[in-house]
């Protein structure tokens, strides 16, 4: 390739024809066939046939999240249905025993600024010696063993944005906000584990101090599995 392209540098008016060139010809010539061994040298060092980049190692080992047991999808069902989906399930409050988080996801989402996924039902169960018990229910109002949740709406709401964290220390961390509501400045409830009195709470608008519940709204949920 190298000495086709010297040939046509020394010799650039000849032609197979026989004709002259002129001197403007003669460059666009030399042009193409530059060009053309570019190509053709590009060719030589590209990847080999059949060779593709492999995927980042990052990507590689990322592992598949776990399955759901049969177990946990049995009781998520008994409680919300067959269209339920299980977002979370282990050792959710960090206190050594198995919950799940359980949802009813709204097929259509409503277009607004609200982060969070659509729901119209949740529920946060514990199993207890074989017996999953319900700790946390969401409907029209948030509920525990002993109530309404604090800074639950009075009026009842069909919709909520959950979001959710999982923290190390403090455990599984619950944010419901009202879909529709009458209040423009509406903000989410944040409710966690309590410790001290083992059920799930509401907190302050700064997400750290937990709040009693109501027994005015409704009664608990008093869900029983076995």
């Amino acid at each position: 390739m190298p000495n086709t392209i010297a040939h046509a540098a020394n010799e650039p008016r000849t032609i197979a024809s026989g004709c002259f060139l002129s001197r403007s010809a003669a460059s666009r010539f030399l042009i193409g066939a530059v060009a053309s061994a570019c190509l053709i040298l590009a060719g030589c060092f590209g990847p080999e046939p059949g060779k593709t980049e492999s995927a980042s190692p990052a990507a590689e080992s990322k592992p598949a999240p776990p399955a759901i047991p049969d177990e946990v999808q049995g009781a998520a069902k008994t409680l919300l249905g067959s269209d339920v989906q299980v977002l979370a399930f282990g050792d959710l409050a960090k206190d050594g025993k198995q919950e799940f988080l359980a949802v009813n996801v709204l097929p259509k989402t409503p277009t607004n600024t609200i982060p969070g996924l659509t729901i119209s039902r949740a529920s946060v169960a514990e199993n207890r010696d074989g017996k999953w018990m319900e700790l946390l229910h969401c409907d029209e109002h948030l509920k525990n063993q002993r109530g309404m949740l604090a800074l639950t709406p009075v009026q009842p709401i069909s919709a909520w944005r959950l979001q959710f964290e999982q923290d190390d220390v403090k455990g599984l961390q619950l944010y419901f906000t009202p879909e529709k509501t009458s209040d423009p400045h509406v903000l989410p409830i944040g409710v966690r584990y309590n410790a001290k009195t083992q059920r799930y709470q509401s907190l302050d608008r700064a997400f750290e101090k937990f709040l009693p519940e109501s027994q005015q709204l409704g009664e608990a949920p008093r869900s029983t599995l076995r």
